[in-house]
């Protein structure tokens, strides 16, 4: 697939990364030449400098072959300018990155298709909506559900009251049948895990069920669920104000920014049951003033990874039973995981896992994927007459860096044991590590 991708800020860089990995044609347009050079030096792509939105540019990088096409600028209306020049130029699919919610809604929606806008991206519109999921579920680190919850993953982190801690994976499936171990994040390494793997005390754990069996896992794992009402903002950004709007009346909220221009923002656009607090969420006074103790959930929206990683440690320590930290800094993810936070929310991470599901399947409705650190979550329906369908699963040889970790046939969902069949038709969740979505478009194409 021939992928041109518009813009390298922050974003931008990040998918070129990740898709050069997957053995994709990419092109990465800037205008910065320097940092287009660093980047063609370390990563198996190509780049262009001009302007992301150039007639010129964009008719240099051939749009006549291009698959799919991803403006990913910082501004809105240069994306927008550059996916219409690429449509009418012969690009396939195009993908704008928004920051108006407003053009989220249907109406906008339909008419970006019609000037050559196939499908939009709005990072903070995608991390108020995890967050939320979050909230909902404050018991894991990851809740992925496909198909209305007829397959759920679960990302649980492991403590030493968890029951499956210190045993082989081969026996905890012999005596429990309801969960299949997808996968195991340990330290700084992702683990597609075979029979003799050990699941181990801090060990987050992927688990892949069903909806009936989500409590019986939950009290395997050693996990108390609770239901959160009071949740804390620190950080007045984008994402609070759309995390407000989305959440309605499920939770009360309380935002505090330091800075006072930026509260009188929030009064403005938050709903009215949402109390904006001028102070420092750095300052643990300013926390137990505003009455930390009390509160469900901790969430940390700040501009600085560091300090919402610090500050949800705090939480913690005044007895928060949820926190959920903004890391941006990809690199810190491994380290804020070890530590006791609950949930890391990363926008790029949000980002990518929209343009996978918008490579692995054009009906977007029926596909999901989920990018993680070092891994995906993928969701393709097996085709008729691919290789998948020859043979049982355990006689498909697949490689070691995925697994099949549930499907869902005729509306409901299973999990796979080395017997199962696949059938065309199925819908089948796949982990895999970065890097290896490739082979699984082959094998289910």
């Amino acid at each position: 697939m021939k992928i041109v991708i518009a813009g390298a800020g922050e974003v931008g860089l990040h998918l070129a990364k990740l898709l050069s990995r997957e053995e994709q044609d990419i092109i990465l347009i800037d205008s910065d030449r320097e940092k287009l050079a660093v980047v063609e030096s370390n990563y198996n792509l190509m780049t262009l400098v001009g302007s992301p939105s150039s007639f010129n540019t964009l008719c240099s990088a051939n749009m006549g072959s291009c698959d799919l096409f991803i403006a990913v600028t910082p501004f809105e209306t240069k994306n927008v300018v550059a996916c219409a020049i690429a449509k009418s130029l012969g690009a396939k699919r195009t993908v704008a990155r928004i920051d108006n919610y407003e053009f989220m809604t249907e109406k906008p929606r339909n008419f970006f298709r019609t000037i050559g806008v196939d499908s939009t991206i709005y990072p903070e519109y995608l991390a108020a909506m995890e967050i939320v999921t979050a909230l909902r579920h404050p018991w894991v680190r990851h809740w992925f559900e496909l198909h209305d919850g007829e397959i759920i993953l679960l990302g649980v982190k492991l403590r030493s009251d968890a029951s499956f801690v210190g045993k082989p994976l081969r026996d905890i499936t012999f005596n429990h049948h309801n969960f299949h171990v997808s996968a195991i994040r340990r330290r700084h390494e992702t683990i597609i895990p075979r029979g003799d793997d050990v699941l181990k005390e801090g060990d987050i754990v992927y688990f892949t069920t069903t909806r009936v069996h989500v409590d019986e896992l939950r009290e395997l794992c050693g996990k108390r669920d609770f239901t959160v009402k009071n949740v804390m903002i620190m950080g007045g950004s984008r994402i609070a104000v759309r995390l407000a709007h989305l959440a309605g009346d499920e939770f009360r909220f309380k935002i505090v920014d330091n800075t006072q221009s930026r509260c009188q923002w929030l009064s403005e656009r938050c709903p009215h049951q949402c109390d904006i607090i001028y102070g420092d969420g750095r300052d643990n006074d300013v926390l137990i003033e505003e009455g930390i103790e009390d509160m469900d959930a901790f969430v940390a929206l700040s501009d600085s990874s560091e300090a919402n990683i610090l500050a949800c440690l705090s939480a913690k320590e005044f007895g928060v039973g949820k926190s959920i930290a903004e890391v941006e800094n990809i690199q810190f993810i491994s380290e804020a995981e070890a530590l006791n936070i609950g949930t890391i929310i990363n926008k790029k991470l949000l980002a990518s896992s929209k343009i996978f599901q918008l490579m692995l399947d054009a009906d977007t409705d029926n596909s999901k994927c989920l990018a993680l650190a070092d891994a995906e979550v993928a969701e393709i329906e097996v085709k008729e007459k691919s290789k998948v369908t020859r043979d049982a699963v355990k006689n498909l040889k697949l490689s070691r860096d995925m697994t099949i970790a549930g499907l869902l046939r005729d509306g409901k969902g299973m999990l796979v044991s080395g017997n199962t069949v696949l059938q065309p038709g199925d819908h089948v969740v796949i982990f895999c590590l970065s890097g290896a979505l490739h082979k699984i478009e082959k094998l289910f194409s």
